[in-house]
């Protein structure tokens, strides 16, 4: 189902410049565990923090080009999609992100959303 952005809540993570290229960090908002990545190419993007195999954290993973290793068993993760690379199978929620007046946010589904 797709949101749209001004159903979005979004959530001030990170100063864009203290967020290090290619290395996760575990951002948590109203029970929600988020990691959130930047590319080399300054390109934010966020997931959920867990590995739909085995709860992996995500955020502790390794970072090449726009897919994260889960930490545990090696599972690929395609950060802008969450979708695991075949053969493994399975899938990470994704949210929206934004860079703005040097700040990133996340967007959450509003609680009408989440209840709906």
């Amino acid at each position: 189902m797709q949101i749209k952005e001004e159903q979005l809540i979004w959530v001030s993570a990170v100063s864009y410049e203290d967020l290090a290229v290619n290395t996760g960090k575990t951002i948590r908002y109203q029970g929600e565990e988020v990691a959130l990545f930047k590319f080399s190419s300054g390109k934010v993007t966020a997931i959920s923090n867990r590995c739909p195999h085995k709860n992996g954290v995500l955020a502790e993973g390794i970072v090449c080009d726009e897919h994260v290793f889960c930490p545990m068993h090696d599972r690929k993760i395609h950060l802008p999609t969450g979708l695991v690379q075949a053969p493994d199978t399975g899938c990470v929620k994704t949210y929206a992100t934004k860079v703005q007046d040097g700040l990133v946010y996340i967007g959450f589904s509003s609680a009408q959303e989440l209840a709906g």
